[in-house]
C-alpha cells in the first residue's frame, strides 16, 4: 500500500519524506488555508515547492465546478509539474472532465467519493484514483471501511485500474485496516503513519536491551 501524506506543511512533507515510505502527498484549498497559503501565484508556487520535496504524485485539486473552468484549471496545474495528479470533484462537470483528462493523458484523483456508485463512475471515467472519505463517514456513524471493500469488489470484478486512496484517514487503525482491506494509497495526518511505530513492548523490549548492554562497559 501507498503511504501518502495528506497536508500543505511543508516541514511535515519533508519529515515524511525522510523516513523513507511517503509515496505522494495530497492537499486541497482547506489545508494550504491553514498554512496560509492564499493567492492563485502562490498556491501554484507551493504545488511546486512539495513536489521538489517528494518523489511521488501530488494531488492538486481544482476550485472549479463547471466543465470548461475545470478543464482550464486543470491544465494549468497538469503543466506545473511532471508529479501533479489533478484533483477533480465527484459532480457530474467532474466526471466529464475526468474523462475529458483521461483522453488527454492528464492524470486525476476523484475526491470527495461517499458511494461505490459514485467510485464506479470515477473509474469508467478514467480517474488515476478515487478518494472515498472514510474518516468523514464514519462522522456520521456509516462505515466507511466497508465502502472501501466494496469498492474493491467492484474493481477487481472488472479489472478497472483507478487505484482507491483511503482519504479522510484520522488515525493508525484506520491505515492498518484499509491495507487489510485492500486499499491501494491511504492518505492522512503524519500522526498516522507515525503512530504505526508505536508499541509498548517495543518500547519497553528497548529499555530492557539498553539496560542490559549497560553491562558491557
Amino acid at each position: 500500500m501507498k503511504f501518502f501524506i495528506d497536508t500543505a506543511n511543508l516541514d511535515q512533507i519533508r519529515e515524511a519524506q525522510e523516513l523513507g515510505v511517503l509515496d505522494g502527498v495530497t492537499t486541497n484549498p482547506s489545508l494550504m488555508a491553514k498554512e496560509g497559503i492564499r493567492g492563485r501565484d502562490n498556491i501554484l508556487k507551493h504545488y511546486v515547492d512539495i513536489c521538489e520535496i517528494v518523489d511521488g504524485d501530488v494531488s492538486a485539486e481544482v476550485i472549479a465546478t463547471t466543465f470548461d473552468e475545470i478543464v482550464k484549471e486543470g491544465e494549468e496545474l497538469a503543466e506545473l509539474h511532471p508529479q501533479i495528479v489533478v484533483k477533480v470533484p465527484m459532480i457530474k462537470e467532474g466526471i466529464k472532465a475526468i474523462k475529458y483528462f483521461s483522453d488527454k493523458g492528464i492524470r486525476t484523483n476523484c475526491t470527495l467519493v461517499f458511494s461505490a456508485g459514485q467510485a464506479l463512475l470515477a473509474a469508467k471515467a478514467g480517474a488515476t484514483y478515487v478518494s472515498p472519505f472514510l474518516g468523514r463517514l464514519d462522522d456520521i456513524s456509516t462505515d466507511g471501511l466497508q465502502l472501501i471493500a466494496e469498492i474493491r469488489q467492484i474493481y477487481d470484478n472488472y479489472g478497472f485500474e483507478t487505484q482507491i486512496l483511503a482519504a479522510s484517514i484520522r488515525h493508525t487503525m484506520h491505515v492498518v485496516n484499509c491495507a487489510k482491506i485492500g486499499a491501494d494509497v491511504m492518505t492522512g495526518p503524519l500522526s498516522s503513519i507515525d503512530g504505526l511505530l508505536k508499541h509498548p513492548l517495543t518500547d519497553s523490549g528497548l529499555a530492557k536491551f539498553l539496560e542490559d548492554a549497560k553491562s558491557f562497559n
